[in-house]
């Protein structure tokens, strides 16, 4: 039996000018797009997802502004350099944290057939398109200039080549921009 490839998402969302952050790990600027009922098609992508790939500095960052980890029903690998304690309140079976090669993390669970969502931060993404392994970008444009901040794509990975598969409009003034990494 033939076993499809996993894939590698980023979907995420950025200022107009590219920044996923503002200064000092800011991200009140989302808030200017909040509209309740919307979630700009968060849970739908959510169900399609089995894994979470993020760095320490997004989970840290989660845990102390969101009211309960969403994830918890997803395995999560939380990539950093140390063995930290798992929350109490976090499903610790789920979690795992890691601090090995990630793209050969990433080539094992894409072939083992999995779904990862890489929800950040800068450096992971970096990373992983270093070697060209994210298959799909959902980037979510908020109408805002930061000016300054931490940026959605760092300088130094090679050029990749995309395809636009989807385009979606909010009348909150967010479009989102749906990608897939073309084959070479």
């Amino acid at each position: 039996m033939y076993k499809m490839n996993g894939r590698a998402i980023l979907y995420i969302a950025c200022s107009l000018d590219g920044f996923i952050a503002g200064e000092n790990e800011d991200l009140s600027f989302l808030d200017s797009v909040e509209k309740q009922g919307e979630d700009y098609g968060y849970s739908a992508f959510m169900k399609s997802i089995d894994t979470v790939i993020m760095g320490k500095t997004t989970y840290d960052w989660i845990m102390r502004n969101a009211p309960e980890y969403q994830h918890e029903d997803k395995e999560t690998y939380i990539v950093t350099h140390q063995k930290q304690p798992v929350s109490s309140h976090i499903n610790e079976s789920r979690l795992k944290y890691f601090s090995g090669d990630l793209a050969a993390l990433v080539e094992k669970l894409k072939s083992d057939g999995r779904h990862l969502f890489v929800e950040g931060g800068s450096q992971i993404i970096l990373q992983l398109m270093e070697r060209k392994l994210i298959d799909e970008y959902y980037i979510a444009i908020i109408p805002v200039l930061l000016g300054n901040g931490t940026p959605l794509f760092k300088p130094g990975f090679p050029m990749q080549r995309l395809k636009l598969i989807d385009i979606k409009e909010y009348n909150t003034g967010l479009v989102h921009l749906h990608y897939q990494h073309k084959k070479e």
